[in-house]
């Protein structure tokens, strides 16, 4: 089984085959993405890349472009104060599908 480690939007996630993951959104994002992986696990080899391996790609389908994640909450409240403030924000997400490890 590949696994790969690939990095977008500040983050790093391990992949392998078929997975869908929530990246932070992809402005340009058409039916595919590729990455450059920084790190390959294919089976009992592993390659190491500095800062990426460069023989490698990792391409991934687009499955929805531009979903929001649940809302965040951030509550500031002070007892007996009369003071209180709610701000909440969702965060815009794309949703892609691990299709090749290569």
């Amino acid at each position: 089984m590949k696994k790969a480690v690939i990095a977008t939007g500040g983050n790093q996630y391990v992949v392998t085959e078929g997975d869908v993951i929530a990246v932070d959104l992809i402005k340009d994002a058409k039916k595919s993405v590729e990455f450059s992986p920084l790190l390959v696990i294919d089976g009992e080899t592993v390659t190491i890349g500095t800062p990426t391996v460069s023989a490698k790609k990792v391409t991934a389908e687009v499955v929805e472009a531009d979903a929001k994640a649940d809302k965040v909450v951030a509550i500031r409240y002070k007892a007996k104060k009369r003071v209180h403030k709610v701000r909440g924000h969702r965060q815009r997400q794309t949703h892609i599908k691990i299709s090749k490890i290569s």
